[in-house]
């Protein structure tokens, strides 16, 4: 498989443990990873994870500040094989959902649909409500992907990073970012 091009962008809800192990799966499998790291994204990798937006750009070959509207990104001319949001807030839904691109995330996002790129976005929330789902099922029949951040068990996982992988494995999948699944059903 050869490199492809991803925009990684961690928003401010909760688990962003999916974002970074994502990143990692991504330069593992040889990617070029971009990052967008929300300032709520931050927050959260901090309170969650102890780690800052800076800690993860050394581990990317280029990071975006949110406010940067100017920056490669808000081009449809800016080629990305795929992006993708995780964890997804229910704002950052909804800015996609209603082309209210008021940060470099959502205006990116814009660009991946207009432009018929894979965009997958991984909502973290629980209970939904109705505005909610109203607004996954516009980014979908737009054409993106949702992923929601709800493990399986068929897999008997051990751990809670199993569990963590198993979302990671569907994201990268779904990006067309590894060869195989790692995580596969084998029926009798």
């Amino acid at each position: 498989m050869s490199s492809k091009r991803f925009l990684l962008c961690i928003t401010g809800a909760s688990g962003a443990i999916y974002g970074v192990r994502l990143l990692r799966a991504l330069k593992k499998e040889g990617h070029e990873v971009h990052l967008i790291v929300t300032k709520w994204g931050e927050k959260t990798l901090g309170y969650e994870l102890g780690m800052t937006r800076a800690d993860l750009a050394k581990e990317v070959d280029k990071v975006y500040d949110e406010d940067d509207m100017a920056a490669s990104p808000s081009s449809g001319s800016f080629h990305l094989d795929a992006m993708v949001v995780v964890p997804c807030t229910m704002k950052t839904l909804a800015g996609i959902a209603h082309g209210y691109a008021d940060n470099l995330v959502v205006r990116a996002a814009d660009c991946s649909l207009k432009e018929r790129r894979r965009l997958v976005l991984v909502p973290r929330e629980t209970p939904l409500n109705l505005i909610h789902i109203r607004n996954m099922a516009a980014v979908t029949e737009a054409g993106a992907t949702i992923i929601p951040a709800s493990p399986a068990f068929w897999h008997k996982p051990k751990t809670v990073d199993d569990l963590v992988d198993s979302i990671v494995d569907r994201i990268m999948t779904h990006l067309d970012a590894r060869k195989q699944t790692s995580i596969e059903w084998i029926g009798d």
